[in-house]
């Protein structure tokens, strides 16, 4: 029942942001810069500021600090515990899994839940773009049997159903520009990509540790992500951003509401004046998200939800500097 209502809008809904992409993104690209930039300035301009592959100094341990950095010579010599402090690697290798399934092409807020997955998009590279470092993607659109992976040469990529396309990491901004340009372009296609299949893609061919970003609304079980995600986690820094809608969390009073779920074209009539239908619906989507937020915990990823309905740059603002404040301090989150 969460699950329909979730990709029913009762309103009309805007333009899709393909037909309209380059002026889109051009402000988009306004927004961002003018907003992130003398914000997140600093010794490192990833998204996750972690500890990069060559040795530093050594200090001693705090609660929270990663055991597996701990400096035992120095703590045999000490009697105190010491870490071992790494230089941030300055040739960031970032990777984008963005799932464009039906439920994304959906939004009752300010936005569509994809047009927040292209902002997202759009941060992420401004954040890691710089200093030579790359930046790739790979995407999944809609059900189905899934079509081999296709590379990336320029313009929309090619979609069918249940298409994973993968956009090589590249360097520079003119090539960050063409891979936005790339996703905002691509077509939802109907059903549910398997998000799992889609993690997974990153972790093949194994590449240097890096950061690994998966942008989706998480609605698939839980049990066909949780487990890529933990083996991503192994080699990379990954966060999940997740994507939601307020009428995914609660259902309006507004009488008798038609909702369709475009990923399987079934109709339902849904009486909302009942107020023991409207709690039943909050709380199993409240349950569902608790279950969303646990597996992504047990993974190992950190976790940042966006809504349509709120300032979603701000949002990741606050994230990144509550990030970076954590490490500042010697924790780990």
């Amino acid at each position: 029942m969460a699950r329909a209502a979730a990709v029913t809008s009762p309103t009309p809904r805007p333009a899709p942001l393909a037909d309209r992409s380059e002026a889109v993104l051009s402000r988009l690209q306004l927004l961002v810069t003018r907003k992130l930039d003398g914000l997140l300035q600093g010794d490192y301009a990833g998204l996750l500021p972690g500890p990069g592959s060559e040795a530093g100094e050594s200090r001693e341990y705090r609660p929270g600090d990663d055991v597996r950095r701990m400096d035992w010579p120095v703590t045999a010599r000490t009697t105190t515990a010491h870490v071992r402090r790494t230089v941030a690697d300055r040739e960031l290798e970032t990777w984008l899994a963005l799932d464009l399934s039906a439920s994304l092409d959906f939004g009752t807020g300010q936005c569509l839940k994809r047009e927040v997955v292209v902002a997202a998009a759009a941060a992420i590279t401004h954040l890691t773009v710089r200093g030579g470092n790359r930046i790739g993607a790979v995407i999944g659109t809609g059900g189905g049997a899934s079509a081999p992976a296709r590379r990336w040469r320029g313009g929309p990529p090619p979609t069918g159903p249940g298409a994973f396309t993968r956009l090589p990491a590249r360097s520079g901004r003119k090539e960050a520009q063409g891979l936005l340009r790339a996703v905002a372009g691509t077509a939802i296609q109907p059903g549910r990509s398997d998000l799992g299949a889609l993690v997974d893609m990153l972790n093949r061919p194994p590449r240097r540790r890096g950061v690994a970003v998966v942008v989706s609304d998480f609605l698939a079980p839980a049990e066909q992500w949780a487990r890529p995600m933990r083996k991503l986690r192994v080699r990379h820094d990954v966060l999940a951003i997740e994507v939601v809608d307020p009428r995914e969390l609660e259902l309006p009073d507004v009488g008798v509401l038609p909702v369709v779920d475009p990923e399987s074209g079934e109709l339902h009539e849904v009486q909302t004046a009942d107020p023991r239908l409207r709690q039943r619906y909050t709380e199993a989507a409240a349950a569902q998200r608790a279950a969303i937020a646990a597996a992504l915990r047990g993974a190992g990823a950190a976790h940042l939800r966006l809504r349509t309905d709120r300032d979603w740059l701000l949002d990741m603002v606050r994230f990144v500097a509550a990030q970076r404040h954590a490490r500042t301090r010697g924790t780990t989150r």
